[in-house]
């Protein structure tokens, strides 16, 4: 993977070859990013461009025999580990190695949704095993095969528990020329102890023009598509090019009959939907909630004057006219802030039965009886 193929992020992309150009390369590097942002297209961008046998002033030459291994994830001295769902403790980041390969090749903005379905893991808890620190550490304690550096892509160390402090000591005192390269999301997740052994790259969300201009030009998606698809996704490529690839009228259908079941406080209705979206599993709860939030944002705007910043299609935006003319804007902000707690509490394997008739109950007080809360009373 080169740079000139990661979406935007040109002063990340700068500020990365400036460090192998001043020869000041961190041992140890944390990629912090959200979720669609590219940081682990950078990250494998960046071993590549180290590794290059040739390396030209803005990338790696891509034609050298260590770029054509990295294009196919298969250096010897490029090591990755990532979140799994063991089935056997002795499991490690090698039981799941040909997946990961032809996940990341296929999608270079891979999510851990994306990433759960080739194993086929359906509700099962991703984590980073003891067993697996262990196999990092024997890794990393031999030195460089082929190339200069060493490299090992640790993706999302947030699902690292208390196993990952066994790392501290090769990451402190490593072999030489071997790189660390930790690609996380969210900062406050990360072991502290980790956290203050690395050196911080930030990397932002992209602009509404990289993923537009992607989605037109590299991927063929029609203008108006490119447009919804780049706004309602808010920066995270992932989740625009999962827009268009799924059906989200479903979600659309089922999110606005929710909201006018909750406004008429039609109770056995309301049941239906939680004995439905409890059996759903995590994952289409949590896309759910996530589209509602979006919706939501969408009334806001127009709640708030905005309307023609508005990109949702048609048929949408007619019913979030609608939504907007039963509801002020604080409600709307009311609504919003319990589903970004329900997406929360999804994550963190919540009883999803209790959490949906809890959510219900709070938009039935904020839509139907116009009861807003004072302070951080939810969930």
């Amino acid at each position: 993977m080169q740079f000139k193929d990661i979406v935007g992020q040109q002063a990340v992309k700068q500020r990365l070859l400036n460090t192998v150009h001043e020869n000041r390369v961190s041992h140890a590097q944390l990629f912090l990013g959200p979720e669609g942002s590219g940081s682990l297209a950078l990250a494998v961008a960046y071993a590549q461009y180290l590794s290059c046998e040739d390396r030209q002033a803005e990338d790696s030459c891509g034609v050298c025999a260590s770029c054509r291994k990295y294009e196919k994830l298969v250096h010897p001295d490029l090591h990755f580990s990532y979140p799994f769902f063991a089935s056997d403790k002795n499991d490690t980041a090698l039981s799941f190695i040909e997946q990961w390969r032809e996940a990341l090749l296929t999608h270079p903005y891979l999510s851990l949704d994306i990433w759960r379905g080739y194993l086929e893991a359906e509700n099962k808890q991703a984590n980073i095993n003891i067993a697996e620190c262990h196999q990092i550490i024997k890794k990393l304690s031999l030195k460089p095969f082929e190339s200069v550096y060493k490299i090992l892509i640790l993706w999302l160390p947030e699902y690292l528990d208390k196993e990952g402090n066994t790392l501290l000591k090769i990451i402190e005192e490593p072999q030489p020329n071997t790189v660390f390269l930790l690609v996380a999301q969210n900062q406050d997740q990360i072991l502290n102890t980790i956290l203050s052994r690395t050196q911080l790259v930030k990397i932002p969300g992209l602009g509404y023009e990289d993923v537009r201009n992607y989605l037109v030009n590299e991927r063929g998606v029609p203008a108006k598509a490119a447009e919804e698809a780049a706004y309602l996704s808010n920066g995270n490529l992932t989740e625009a090019l999962s827009m268009l690839q799924q059906e989200t009228n479903s979600f659309h259908a089922d999110f606005v009959d929710w909201l006018r079941n909750c406004y008429g406080n039609k109770g056995l209705n309301i049941m239906k939907f939680v004995e439905v979206k409890a059996k759903a599993g995590r994952e289409p709860q949590k896309n759910f909630i996530r589209y509602g939030i979006n919706y939501i944002r969408e009334c806001c705007l127009l709640l708030g004057g905005a309307g023609s910043l508005v990109h949702l299609p048609a048929a949408e935006k007619e019913t979030a006219q609608k939504m907007a003319g039963v509801m002020n804007m604080e409600m709307a902000e009311a609504i919003s802030e319990v589903l970004e707690k329900a997406h929360y509490a999804v994550e963190r394997n919540a009883n999803p039965k209790i959490l949906f008739l809890d959510v219900s109950l709070q938009i039935i007080k904020i839509l139907h009886f116009k009861i807003i809360p004072k302070g951080n009373q939810y969930i």
